[in-house]
């Protein structure tokens, strides 16, 4: 059993020095699991009592391990919410490998290994869609800073990585399975096997970085970085924080500008949408953008709406008015005219800005609070919505959170969005690699859309990244700062863009055969037992 729990802390290791922000280690992620997979095998070997309790529990020391390691900054904004975050992630990836050690005897070990496959990426897709949804460490993320090695991200999205490393893992594992067997054709197979599994990709993917070229068609953007700290951003005047927005936009801001952003809730005054027009922040905005006739000017900003009845589901009824409203983590678009265009961050922080299962989860929200931005209950959107600049530029305006999502952020280019703008406050982390990993992950959604990013972080990384993956430039942590790019827009779909994640939806559908499959035998285990 020692051997086993070093095989497992292996794993962990190997896991974590793959993964994001450390540099050129992505490749490890193809053999980092292989240890723990002939853990597994070994406890399956063996004739030892409740084996399935001891898979669980190895497989849950590795994946908690890897997850704390990886994601531990989340501790500087919520202790908490962080422990939530580091057992769920590793309790549902501990759970794949106790399916597939349970439908292992079942089936012929290659099937028993496409199921875990189908268990995994099962896991990850319930992970990116339930009310506690938190994909950080889809292992297809895992190849973010290295995108000479997933061009093809462009026809897969993140799924296409995860069934790549997944699938290398499996071959190892069978290479090792075949050289206990003392079988040498078996091993020659498999390893060449192996081998086109990893080179034909990277070959493709070297070969398309190298080759692809931009369609020419600028677009002059403005990236600003305030850098108010998020713990103290209400302390001084909401309009001393605009007036260093505009001094800092009017440095790099030229009369052909078409965008400038500023970063989530910039403006932390909280708007009625519908008198926006009245506030003192609509005129000031309106005489910064009078020298830049071709500006839209985007900011995030909190807002709100009120109802005379329950509109939404996430709309909360005030006595003493008699009205129904609801405050939204809001991107707002300004231009040279009286038109102003509203997005409602949609993907929301579980406990944070959305509780989960809110009917019967409600006794947890002390834990949730402060995950990592601001506390309260936010309205949300079913879909996105693109902003548009005065020429009929549309941005796919991405608020924190939300540019971890692939198939999300496809939807706005599916929509007509011809570059991607993400608004974020990475500041409540620190100076962790958190930040540095959000800044990575964004280069997943310029590959698999061929769109330029433009990033603004509050207190960084801003950064604007072609349609490559490539960071062409990114600013100082915890440094006011301002940059500008000749973006090239792209008004074509990739194949991501317009199917999503269709590579991952045969592999749920293993996944759920292969839990009907355990549970249909726990339960005929369970009648002999009763003598049924």
């Amino acid at each position: 059993m020692k051997r086993n729990i070093l095989y497992a802390l292996a794993s962990s290791l190997l896991l974590w020095l793959a993964w994001p922000p450390i540099p050129y280690t992505s490749f490890i992620l193809l053999f980092a699991l292989l240890p723990l997979l002939i853990a597994t095998e070994n406890i399956n070997k063996t004739e030892v009592p409740k084996k399935g309790k001891k898979v669980f529990l190895i497989t849950f020391l590795t994946f908690v391990i890897w997850n704390t390691a990886s994601i531990y900054w989340i501790w500087n904004a919520s202790p908490e919410g962080s422990i939530v975050a580091y057992l769920l992630g590793a309790l549902l990836m501990a759970l794949s490998f106790w399916l597939h050690y349970k439908i292992r005897n079942k089936v012929k070990s290659l099937i028993a290994d496409i199921f875990l496959i189908g268990f995994w990426v099962t896991y990850e897709y319930l992970h990116q869609s339930w009310d506690l949804n938190f994909p950080w460490m889809n292992l297809g993320n895992g190849l973010a800073n290295t995108p000479q090695l997933y061009q093809w991200y462009e026809y897969t999205g993140v799924y296409g990585g995860t069934i790549w490393i997944l699938t290398s893992n499996v071959l190892l594992l069978n290479i090792w399975r075949s050289r206990s067997a003392a079988n040498r054709q078996g091993i020659l197979k498999t390893s060449m096997a192996w081998a086109l599994w990893i080179i034909i990709p990277i070959a493709f993917s070297l070969y398309t970085y190298s080759s692809y070229e931009e369609t020419n068609n600028p677009s002059n953007i403005v990236v600003v970085q305030p850098n108010v700290d998020p713990y103290e951003k209400y302390s001084g005047s909401v309009y001393q924080q605009l007036d260093q927005l505009i001094k800092l936009s009017q440095d790099s801001a030229k009369f052909n500008t078409e965008f400038i952003l500023w970063p989530e809730t910039a403006i932390p005054e909280y708007i009625n949408e519908e008198k926006i027009r009245n506030t003192r922040i609509f005129p000031t905005i309106q005489n910064f953008l009078k020298p830049y006739p071709n500006v839209t000017l985007i900011t995030g900003a909190e807002t709100f709406l009120t109802y005379q009845t329950e509109q939404t589901p996430s709309a909360k009824y005030d006595a003493s008015s008699n009205m129904y409203w609801d405050s939204f983590n809001t991107a707002v678009a300004f231009e040279n005219s009286a038109e102003v265009q509203f997005y409602h961050k949609s993907k929301l922080v579980p406990g944070v800005e959305k509780m989960p299962f809110a009917a019967a989860l409600s006794f947890m929200k002390p834990i949730f609070a402060k995950f990592g931005g601001t506390t309260g209950g936010y309205g949300y959107q079913n879909e996105p919505s693109v902003l548009y600049s005065k020429g009929g530029i549309g941005a796919a305006v991405a608020i924190c959170y939300e540019s971890i999502w692939g198939n999300w952020v496809a939807q706005y280019i599916d929509k007509e969005a011809q570059f991607i703008a993400i608004i974020t406050n990475d500041g409540w982390w620190g100076n962790t690699s958190g930040k540095d990993q959000h800044l990575q992950y964004a280069r997943l959604r310029a590959v698999e859309n061929r769109r330029w990013v433009a990033r603004s972080a509050n207190t960084g990384i801003s950064a604007f990244i072609n349609q490559r993956g490539d960071i062409v430039q990114q600013t100082a942590w915890w440094k006011p700062a301002v940059i500008s790019q000749n973006i090239n827009l792209n008004s074509e779909l990739t194949f991501y863009t317009k199917h999503k994640d269709w590579i991952a939806y045969p592999f749920i559908g293993i996944g759920i055969i292969g839990v009907l499959l355990v549970a249909f035998e726990r339960k005929k285990i369970k009648g002999k037992d009763r003598g049924i």
